[in-house]
């Protein structure tokens, strides 16, 4: 299992990032995200695999000045 953001959802063997993302169905269009204490961005997403019992948070982008 790894847990995103609050949920709970089953691992599988080859996980990545992506698969995260859509295993969820978020739409957003993360830039990074962070995978326990590691911070992934967008281009690494499809290369990055998710270990067995890893934290993952989608951290959205916010703009402002």
């Amino acid at each position: 299992m790894i847990k995103v953001k609050d949920r709970k959802i089953p691992w599988r063997e080859g996980m990545t990032v992506a698969d995260v993302l859509s295993e969820i169905g978020d739409p957003y269009p993360y830039a990074v995200v962070r995978v326990n204490e590691k911070s992934v961005s967008r281009p690494d997403f499809e290369r990055t695999t998710v270990p067995d019992g890893a934290e993952v948070y989608p951290i959205p982008m916010v703009a402002g000045g």
